[in-house]
C-alpha cells in the first residue's frame, strides 16, 4: 500500500530556537575532566556553586518530609501557600516590604523563572535589553523561546553596571531589560537611587524591567536593595541556590506585577506542574536560616579579600568591584587576547580552573576571567600559591 512513498531518507533539522550558544566553560569541564582521569590536580575556581550543605533546617525539614510516608506528591502549580507567605515574609524582615504572598511564584530554580517571565512578559520576535557582561543563560533562554538579545555593553568606564543613559538610550524597537543586582560576573551592584532611575525609565518607556536579584544576601559592605522597594511594576528573579547553598534542590522564585500572576500559574501548571515538594518544605525552613549562614558570607569575603590581595602580585590592576556575589572579574589583556586559551594554559599548567570572560561579554570577554571564591577558604590558598609562581613568570615574559 505504501510502495509508491519515495523511500529516501531526509534527515529532519533541528529548530533554529535550539541554536543557542554552547558555553565555552563545558569546554574547561571536558578538559577538567581528562586532567583528573590522567590523574592530575585541579584547583577549581570555576563554578558558581557554595561548597558548604545547606541551612540545616533545610536538611532536617527534608529528611522529616521524606521519613513521613508521604507520597510528596503535586503541590499547586504557585507552590505551597506557606512558602510562598515565607517569601512574602522574607522581604518584610530584610526590607521592611509588604509584599502580598498572592504576587510570589515558586519556581523550579531562577532559571525556570527566568524563562516563565520571559514569556510571560514578551511576544515571539521581541527585542529584550541584556547587560553585559552577565549571566549567559539569559541570552540563551531568549533565543530558545524566539526573543531577540539586544547586548548593552558595561566595562570600566561605568563602573560595569548599567547606567540609565543606557536605558533611555535604547532603541524603539526593545521591549523589556533585564539586569542583575549584584551581578554575575562583575559582583557589582546597583544603588537603590540607580534603580530608582532604571525603574521610572522603564516605566516612562513602556518597558518590562525583569532583575534577577538572586545573589541577595551574598554582600560584603552595604546589603543589596531591591526594585520592589522603588515600585510594583517589576519582575523580581531570586531563589535558593546561592545565598542559602542549595543549587542542586532547583528551587526558586518569582515576585510580579498582580495582572502577570495567572499568566505564571497557567504557564507554569503547562510547562513543570509545580515546583519540587520536598525542595519547597527545605525552603521554608531554610528563609530562617540567617543566623547559620551570616558566617559563609563572611568566610565569602576572607576569600574574596586573599584574592583582591593577590591580584597587585600578579600584575592585574583592572577588575569589578566585587560588591557583592562571589566572583571576581579580572582583566587579563596584558597577558592574552583569547580568555579560553588563556584558562586552559592555566589549567594545564598551575591545576586551577576559571571561567573564561567570552561566555559572559561578547564584546571584549575575549581579555577577561572570573574566579569563584565560594569554595573552602583551603582551595582559594591552594589557588593562590599555585598562581603565585605562574604570575611571575607570565609577568617576566
Amino acid at each position: 500500500m505504501l510502495d509508491h512513498i519515495d523511500k529516501v531518507f531526509v534527515p529532519l533539522a533541528a529548530s533554529s530556537r535550539s541554536d543557542v550558544e554552547i558555553y565555552q566553560m563545558w569546554e574547561i569541564f571536558k578538559a577538567v575532566n581528562a586532567k583528573v582521569k590522567a590523574g592530575g590536580k585541579v584547583v577549581s575556581l570555576l563554578a558558581g556553586e557554595p561548597t558548604l550543605p545547606p541551612p540545616q533546617a533545610a536538611i532536617k525539614a527534608a529528611q522529616d518530609a521524606l521519613s513521613s510516608g508521604k507520597p510528596l506528591g503535586y503541590t499547586e502549580a504557585l507552590g505551597i501557600p506557606a512558602l510562598r507567605e515565607g517569601i512574602a515574609q522574607f522581604y518584610q524582615r530584610r526590607h521592611g516590604l509588604e509584599i502580598s504572598s498572592s504576587r510570589v511564584a515558586v519556581t523550579v530554580g531562577t532559571s525556570s523563572g527566568l524563562m516563565l517571565a520571559f514569556l510571560a512578559a514578551f511576544s515571539a520576535g521581541d527585542t529584550v535589553a541584556v547587560v553585559e557582561p552577565s549571566y549567559p543563560a539569559y541570552r540563551g533562554t531568549l533565543k530558545a523561546i524566539d526573543l531577540v538579545p539586544y547586548r548593552l555593553t558595561t566595562n570600566a568606564s561605568t563602573g560595569y553596571r548599567v547606567t540609565p543613559e543606557m536605558i533611555a538610550a535604547l532603541p524603539a524597537q526593545v521591549k523589556g531589560v533585564v539586569i542583575a543586582s549584584p551581578a554575575n560576573p562583575t559582583g557589582t551592584m546597583l544603588s537603590a537611587e540607580e534603580l530608582r532611575a532604571i525603574y521610572d525609565l522603564c516605566q516612562q518607556r513602556g518597558l518590562w524591567l525583569i532583575v534577577d536579584e538572586l545573589y541577595h544576601g551574598v554582600t560584603y559592605d552595604r546589603a543589596a536593595e531591591t526594585v520592589l522597594s522603588v515600585g510594583d511594576d517589576a519582575i523580581v528573579i531570586n531563589g535558593f541556590s546561592k545565598y542559602w547553598g542549595m543549587t542542586g534542590w532547583r528551587i526558586g522564585w518569582l515576585v510580579l506585577p498582580e495582572r502577570l500572576v495567572s499568566r505564571i500559574e497557567a504557564l507554569h501548571g503547562s510547562l513543570q506542574i509545580s515546583a519540587p515538594t520536598l525542595s519547597q518544605l527545605a525552603g521554608i525552613a531554610a528563609l530562617n536560616a540567617d543566623a547559620e549562614l551570616t558566617p559563609r558570607v563572611e568566610a565569602y569575603r576572607r576569600n574574596r579579600d586573599k584574592l583582591l590581595a593577590a591580584l597587585p602580585r600578579w600584575g592585574i590592576t583592572r577588575f569589578a568591584p566585587p560588591d557583592g556575589a562571589f566572583y571576581l572579574y579580572i582583566d587579563v589583556g596584558d597577558f592574552t587576547d583569547d580568555s579560553v586559551a588563556f584558562c586552559r594554559r592555566m589549567l594545564d599548567e598551575t591545576g586551577v580552573v576559571a571561567a573564561p570572560g567570552v561566555d559572559f561579554n561578547t564584546a571584549d570577554g575575549h581579555r577577561y576571567i572570573r574566579f569563584s571564591f565560594c569554595m573552602d577558604a583551603a582551595i582559594i590558598d591552594d589557588a593562590i600559591a599555585r598562581l603565585d609562581p605562574w604570575f611571575r613568570r607570565l609577568n617576566r615574559q
